[in-house]
């Protein structure tokens, strides 16, 4: 089957797409025909040497790619609710097997949910990484209600998207940040409140918070630690990108706040809610562009550059 290969870490440019065989199945796992691969930051960390590099190396040439969209070709028994035949996203496990930027993929059942009726395959990869991390913020940690406020860094990013229609679908005043160009699209997210971080600083402008959702962190323009300065005396402060400030949680208990990092959950239930909301056009997902698998180099370049609005997809097949 064709995938793209890492066969050493390095410039994303020296990734290959070649023939390798085709994983096998075991246990509870779902074999499935990947139609399109969700692009996410951690993808070309690792492909670089950094992000989850240390785990993947002995798994070289390491294909990879958590976020899948496909039909199952192999279910895990016959009587299981995962069938051949069945549309489904979810997330594979990457960091232990190889991923979604591939002809197939396994997947553990446990991890997929049926693919919402009115995506597409490729609107479909977008959205299993970046939304479960959203809806685990916002909604498991943060518990997003009425009358709370929420801060959401890069809300017209991946995660931040989500994020900002989660809150407030569950009720919460959400105030984000974002660049100009995006302003008016975290408007239409239904953000109440959206600061333009090249013109305004956010510490500047809004009340204080009870929660702040971080997707950038201390490594671009001192976010994180700006934002403490937003967050209300016992509020919740959640870094979620890795390593973007390691200190968070010693500065925040300094100043009386909570702090914790987030780590996305493979969970096929909360997958499943996610995409019932977004066939009941509650919430949507943005795709800024979808690439065939043969120009992935041109993809993560782009996903290199930042400012993605959405996410990136690969059309596998």
């Amino acid at each position: 089957m064709r995938a793209v290969l890492v066969r050493e870490f390095g410039p994303t440019d020296q990734v290959e797409i070649g023939d390798i065989d085709a994983p096998l199945k075991l246990g509870t796992e779902v074999l499935v025909d990947v139609h399109a691969a969700g692009m996410n930051p951690i993808d070309y960390k690792t492909v670089i040497g950094k992000g989850a590099a240390k785990a993947v190396e002995p798994l070289l040439p390491w294909v990879p790619g958590g976020d899948v969209a496909g039909i199952v070709a192999e279910s895990p028994y016959e009587a299981h609710d995962v069938q051949p035949g069945d549309a489904v996203y979810g997330i594979v496990n990457h960091w232990r097997t190889r991923g979604s930027y591939a002809e197939q993929a396994i997947v553990p059942s446990l991890a997929l949910a049926p693919k919402p009726e009115s995506l597409t395959f490729e609107e479909a990869a977008a959205v299993p990484c970046a939304a479960l991390t959203a809806w685990d913020a916002v909604v498991r940690v943060a518990k997003a209600r009425a009358g709370q406020r929420i801060l959401i860094h890069a809300g017209a990013g991946g995660v931040g998207h989500f994020a900002v229609q989660f809150a407030k679908y569950f009720g919460a005043h959400v105030a984000t940040t974002v660049s100009t160009r995006n302003v008016d699209f975290a408007r239409s997210l239904g953000a109440d409140e959206v600061i333009d971080y090249t013109s305004e600083r956010f510490e500047d402008v809004l009340q204080k918070v009870d929660v702040v959702v971080d997707l950038v962190g201390n490594v671009a323009d001192e976010t994180g630690t700006r934002s403490l300065d937003a967050l209300k005396h016992g509020g919740l402060y959640l870094n979620v990108p890795t390593g973007s400030w390691p200190d968070y949680a010693s500065a925040a208990a300094e100043r009386g706040m909570r702090a914790s990092s987030v780590k996305v959950e493979a969970d096929g239930s909360n997958l499943g809610i996610i995409g019932r909301l977004i066939d009941a056009g509650d919430v949507r997902v943005e795709v800024q562009r979808v690439y065939p698998l043969d120009r992935v180099h041109e993809a993560f370049g782009v996903l290199q550059g930042g400012h993605v609005r959405g996410k990136l997809v690969l059309r596998v097949r």
